[in-house]
């Protein structure tokens, strides 16, 4: 956390960083070699931590909160308590990779379904030839539940000992069981990164730029895959609505959970 730069919106403090900012703050708890958690709320995460629970836990933990979120942006300007801009986990991830291809940092990729992790290293290596793809594991579904199946991926991922681990395996999932493995994997930097490596191995069509700044990138998703999505955005982003009018109208004054 760089508590000089940290906003409190809706109880949950968040990191007021650049994309570059998030970058080198990324780079220095590699250098610090201390296992830390990087997490990346949207407006579903900001409603998901109204209630107490792991993932509220996950995120007091967190050494960075990123906010991955246009509208929680454009609302944190309404609250006097304005973010610099949107920090994507889909853009992170690639711009990290980046920076572990020059630096010579080990790379680990955790999550989606089977085969993807391993497209999406391909990508990337022949974006970066340089990148150290330390390992790629996805385990089985329900694994966090099995002690025996959950011990095989933390064993998979530290005897690779990665200096940057991303975990895509969707949201309270991902970070919930980071954090609670966060000692064990041993990793210096873990990211959790939702959809990335679907966007990046071409599984999941990411919107348009454009779109993504209009912040319309929730609908774009929704049109490609309504089925699964509904649900989250219809509840999460009416939530979402009611606690910024309730925070507008200074209904909502928690400084944070």
């Amino acid at each position: 956390m760089i508590a000089e730069a940290r906003r409190t919106l809706f109880g949950v403090g968040v990191d007021n960083l650049t994309m570059g900012e998030a970058a080198a703050a990324i780079e220095r708890l590699v250098e610090l070699r201390r296992p830390s958690l990087v997490v990346t709320p949207n407006t579903q995460h900001i409603v998901l931590l109204q209630e107490p629970g792991d993932l509220r836990s996950a995120y007091r933990s967190a050494a960075l909160v990123l906010a991955d979120s246009v509208p929680l942006v454009r609302v944190s300007r309404l609250l006097g308590v304005p973010l610099k801009e949107r920090v994507a986990g889909a853009d992170v991830m690639p711009a990290l990779c980046r920076v572990a291809a020059e630096k010579r940092y080990r790379v680990f990729l955790l999550g989606a379904a089977p085969g993807v992790a391993e497209k999406a290293a391909a990508i990337l290596k022949a974006a970066h030839p340089n990148l150290l793809i330390a390992g790629t594991y996805c385990p089985p579904w329900g694994f966090e539940a099995d002690p025996e199946a959950n011990a095989a991926a933390v064993r998979a991922v530290r005897a690779t000992a990665p200096d940057v681990l991303f975990v895509a395996l969707g949201t309270p999932k991902g970070e919930v069981w980071a954090w609670k493995n966060l000692a064990g994997l041993n990793v210096p930097a873990t990211l959790c990164v939702g959809a990335s490596l679907d966007f990046i191995a071409g599984v999941q069509k990411r919107a348009p730029r454009w779109v993504q700044e209009a912040g319309f990138e929730w609908a774009f998703r929704l049109a490609h895959d309504p089925r699964r999505l509904w649900k989250r955005y219809l509840y999460g982003n009416t939530r979402f609505l009611v606690l910024t009018v309730r925070a507008l109208l200074g209904l909502d004054r928690r400084r944070g959970f």
